[in-house]
């Protein structure tokens, strides 16, 4: 069977003035897909066994080529917007006709020159088409540990489970809801570290840093907003969880956490509405 999308061996079958046709073997030559002249390798005769892709040309007729495509199923990688069209964007993917990313296969805004991470999927009119929905294709085979340090790509952000993170555009994660802070934005590449692999090979990843350094990290970030302020914050760690987290991007237990570290040092006062720098 002559799979779309797919890299494929195929035996030449036929001759014609035009090119070659190409079928899984000469016993099943009934199904066979042409190979334009122009890409047929010098000296090649019936017979002959070619590696090409099969996908779709201009009139939407099945095609082989033995150019290298930038993806195919079952892959995930990172293409550029060649441009904007009325049914989506077009992705360069190394081929003559450009791959089409639908507006209902985004993940927000899409523009040209962008570079957006997909993976391929054929549609109902049996057409190769991009997806930013990359999830099922991620591998679970990363080689990375507890606390290693790693870097990738966010495709997707959910408000029950946190940001799903495609690392080094291969491998699946995810930043759970609690530790998302600062800027994790959608389509955005973001460096974290790895605090769980799961028994099915998926990571759990944190922007932040272990706790005692963490700590350092916040009361600096503390003190560089009161700066800010004039030397003072209107509330104190008493305040709402919300209200916390609205004025310094930190949990609750994090900025008591580096209140206290500062209180400790001496470089604060708490008074009753307020944390003022000390004298």
């Amino acid at each position: 069977m002559i799979r779309l999308g797919e890299k494929q061996e195929l035996v030449i079958v036929k001759e014609v003035e035009f090119g070659v046709y190409l079928a899984v073997s000469r016993e099943e030559a009934e199904e066979r897909v042409l190979l334009p002249k122009r890409q047929v390798p010098e000296g090649a005769k019936l017979g002959d066994i070619i590696p090409v892709f099969i996908y779709r040309d201009s009139k939407d007729r099945m095609i082989a080529t033995v150019r290298e495509p930038k993806l195919q199923m079952g892959q995930v990688a990172e293409l550029t917007v060649a441009q904007m069209g009325k049914i989506g964007a077009f992705l360069d993917w190394g081929l003559e006709k450009d791959l089409l990313l639908p507006f209902k296969q985004q993940r927000g805004r899409v523009n040209q020159g962008d570079r957006v991470l997909v993976s391929l999927y054929i549609d109902k009119s049996n057409r190769l088409c991009a997806t930013m929905n990359v999830y099922d294709n991620l591998r679970t085979d990363s080689p990375y540990s507890r606390e290693d340090k790693v870097t990738g790509r966010v495709y997707e952000m959910s408000d029950n489970f946190g940001a799903f993170v495609a690392v080094d555009n291969l491998y699946s994660a995810l930043i759970p809801r609690k530790e998302l802070y600062g800027e994790v934005e959608l389509g955005k590449d973001i460096t974290a570290r790895v605090i769980q692999v799961r028994e099915d090979g998926k990571l759990t990843l944190s922007i932040r840093d272990k706790a005692y350094l963490q700590m350092d990290r916040d009361a600096e970030a503390i003190l560089a907003l009161m700066e800010e302020k004039g030397g003072f914050l209107p509330f104190t760690d008493k305040a709402s969880p919300e209200r916390i987290k609205q004025e310094t991007n930190m949990s609750k237990n994090e900025f008591k956490r580096a209140v206290g570290r500062l209180l400790k040092e001496r470089k604060i006062e708490i008074k009753e509405y307020s944390i003022q720098k000390a004298h």
